[in-house]
């Protein structure tokens, strides 16, 4: 069968976020979805197959890290909508049935997509003990998203510290379902980004994401609500680095970004 690998979120081939993508007539067992994602190891593999005509989704949806299935990506859902577009799979929107509800792509006349997420909900919480040694920054606030994303989300003090982190991912596993989400406003908007984030996974097998569709459902509210405005551009700086314009629509947060496929190949197992 063909599988593709995709970067996400950006223009350009290896940076933004790889993901694989496999197309199915259906899903085989899990063992065998999990074996896929752990060959491919990316961040995430996605496995889609075509549903019945009539229904409220297009395409069902899975998501494989290279050690467990998770309930959200955005990455690896912008990827397979590339490849759906790119391929004449399916033309124009298209509803995925997931773990999270039915999420939609939209595809746009500039090339990009659009995703519709449900918003993280977002609870402060108090600083824990430990999580500055174990990230490397003091945080000067902290917030649960609640159980679909499953992060820590940490605001640092200046951009500067947020490129500047090396975690001990290890320590960081204890802090959170997922990972941390460490953020901190743009130093400059004239860059053309508002904020800047990393984002550290340990749980699920991934140190350090490269680019997190699904953190910005938390990354929107959050700082749309401290920049007053609901459409906003974030940089997650990670070595390979991209881009995720965001819209805050109540309980709905819109992802846009773009997709090239760098690997189409055969699968012969």
């Amino acid at each position: 069968m063909r599988i593709r690998v995709v970067d996400a979120f950006t223009e350009r081939p290896f940076s933004g976020n790889p993901a694989g993508v496999l197309l199915l007539d259906a899903f085989p067992d899990d063992a065998w979805l999990q074996s896929v994602a752990m060959e491919v190891n990316h961040a995430e593999t996605a496995f889609a197959r075509r549903l019945p005509e009539g229904g409220d989704a297009d395409w069902a949806l899975r998501w494989f890290t290279p050690v467990t299935e998770v309930d959200m990506c955005g990455h690896a859902t912008l990827a397979t909508a590339h490849v759906l577009r790119s391929t004449g799979a399916h033309r124009g929107p298209v509803r995925f049935a997931t773990r999270s509800g039915v999420l939609i792509a939209t595809p746009g006349e500039d090339g990009s997509i659009t995703l519709d997420f449900p918003t993280a909900p977002l609870t402060a919480v108090d600083v824990p003990d430990g999580v500055a040694d174990a990230l490397g920054a003091e945080p000067l606030a902290a917030y649960d998203t609640g159980p679909h994303v499953g992060d820590l989300l940490l605001e640092l003090a200046d951009e500067r510290t947020v490129h500047a982190l090396r975690p001990d991912h290890r320590s960081l596993a204890a802090y959170s379902a997922r990972g941390i989400i460490a953020t901190a406003r743009a130093e400059d908007p004239a860059r053309g980004y508002d904020f800047v984030s990393r984002c550290f996974f340990p749980n699920v097998g991934i140190d350090e994401d490269p680019v997190t569709g699904s953190a910005h459902t938390a990354l929107a509210p959050y700082w749309s609500g401290r920049l007053g405005r609901p459409d906003l551009t974030g940089l997650q700086a990670s070595p390979r680095s991209g881009r995720v314009r965001t819209g805050l629509r109540g309980d709905r947060t819109l992802l846009t970004g773009r997709a090239v496929t760098v690997i189409d190949g055969e699968l012969h197992a």
